[in-house]
């Protein structure tokens, strides 16, 4: 299989590549924010020697809003070309939502995939506070505008409204995994709590099509695509992560990256 990478200097046509050729996109890590692979992704769909996508997914989950758009942004892209989906290590959560835009996903026997649900999680700082001798004061326009404050106990009422949040994102959640996956909503719900599964299983509960690995998913493309023979991949070159990133690049971004820390309201593994 020929790999040819390309990236863009801005202006020009990134269309450097003659004949028809199977687009590889890499989707990992948590996500946070889907501009980037969504850009890509476009400038992909945009290019004439692109004819079927594989989307390499290596992710334990992220954002709700974020694993959301990537899944539409995947569905819109279907409709232009076939697109496949290949897991890697983990396709789990936000990450196995994003892969239901796929036409067809394909995992691994040992892929750890599923774990579709939804968590919100907060720490509380008030008894640290205590300790130390710290106190807050608070003025708010309303009586939950700063629910899931770190420096007090949560109420009932905030919990309350926290859980029926979650609840609403994970009804989202398994609609799309019926649809998508054209499985009864209740017999989704079943195995919709958490837990995971590795590709095997994830194939006997319907949730992938087909077990293989990475070439099995770019043969399946250039096969669905009407590509003879062994098809050929075109990829985005990466680049290098440095201190300039850190220093003038997405700040936010990469600080979360760096310190692992949680949004308020992600699809993510334990």
């Amino acid at each position: 299989m020929m790999m040819l990478s390309f990236f863009d200097m801005g202006g020009g046509s990134l269309d450097i590549a003659k004949g028809d050729r199977v687009g590889v996109l890499e989707l990992t890590g948590v996500i946070y924010n889907a501009k980037p692979f969504i850009d890509d992704l476009e400038a992909f769909t945009a290019l004439s020697s692109v004819k079927a996508l594989v989307i390499r997914i290596d992710s334990p989950g992220g954002a709700v809003a974020a694993s959301q758009e990537i899944y539409l942004a995947l569905k819109r892209a279907r409709e232009e070309m076939p697109v496949i989906v290949s897991m890697g290590n983990v396709a789990a959560s936000g990450g196995y939502y994003a892969a239901l835009g796929a036409d067809s996903i394909v995992a691994n026997s040992g892929t750890t995939t599923g774990s579709i649900g939804v968590i919100a999680q907060l720490t509380i700082f008030r008894k640290l506070m205590d300790k130390i001798g710290v106190e807050q004061e608070v003025i708010k326009s309303g009586q939950f505008k700063d629910t899931g404050s770190p420096f007090r106990e949560m109420t009932a009422g905030e919990r309350a409204i926290l859980q029926e949040w979650v609840d609403d994102t994970y009804e989202q959640f398994i609609e799309a995994v019926a649809v998508e996956r054209e499985i009864p909503l209740e017999e989704v719900r079943k195995i919709a709590d958490g837990r995971v599964f590795t590709g095997r299983q994830a194939l006997n509960n319907g949730l992938v099509d087909v077990i293989g690995d990475f070439d099995d998913a770019v043969n399946m493309a250039g096969k669905m695509a009407g590509i003879k023979g062994r098809p050929n991949i075109i990829e985005k070159k990466k680049k290098a992560f440095t201190i300039l990133d850190l220093l003038f690049g997405d700040v936010e971004g990469n600080a979360k990256r760096l310190s692992g820390q949680q949004m308020e309201l992600m699809y993510v593994l334990p």
